[in-house]
């Protein structure tokens, strides 16, 4: 059979109307996969700004524990410098030893000590009614 003859058949025994409905149905579920898409893109864009969000809050939460931690020591130190300062000038040694030994305390200890179970830190960044004392 040649070319013109399989291409003459295949014209012959054509069904416009099948040919139609085939093209509707191809373009349906075009259609339906695309919105089904579009949906899963907006759910994706509203996840993403949620969990933005939502480390946003805790960033700020950590920046304003860490801001008061350093905060209350360096305060701390302030007042043992003066304690030191007042020792040496009235020659209180033993004040001015027992001064020297809380500030070299305060010093080895971090601010971040409470932040080695970050487990526990963790829930509590998820717990909306956790209460933060600094």
């Amino acid at each position: 059979m040649s070319v013109h003859k399989i291409a003459a058949f295949a014209l012959a025994n054509l069904n416009p109307a099948e040919c139609l409905q085939q093209m509707v149905s191809a373009y349906t579920e075009y259609k339906i996969i695309a919105e089904q898409e579009k949906t899963k893109r907006r759910e994706i864009d509203a996840w993403e700004k949620e969990t933005s969000t939502k480390i946003n809050a805790q960033r700020e939460l950590l920046m304003a524990y860490l801001d008061r931690s350093f905060d209350e020591r360096a305060e701390n130190f302030r007042a043992l410098f003066a304690v030191v300062d007042n020792a040496i000038a009235s020659g209180n040694n033993d004040q001015l030893a027992l001064t020297l030994n809380s500030i070299t305390e305060i010093a080895k200890s971090s601010p971040f000590k409470d932040l080695v179970n970050l487990a526990s830190v963790r829930a509590a960044l998820d717990d909306p009614d956790h209460e933060w004392t600094f």
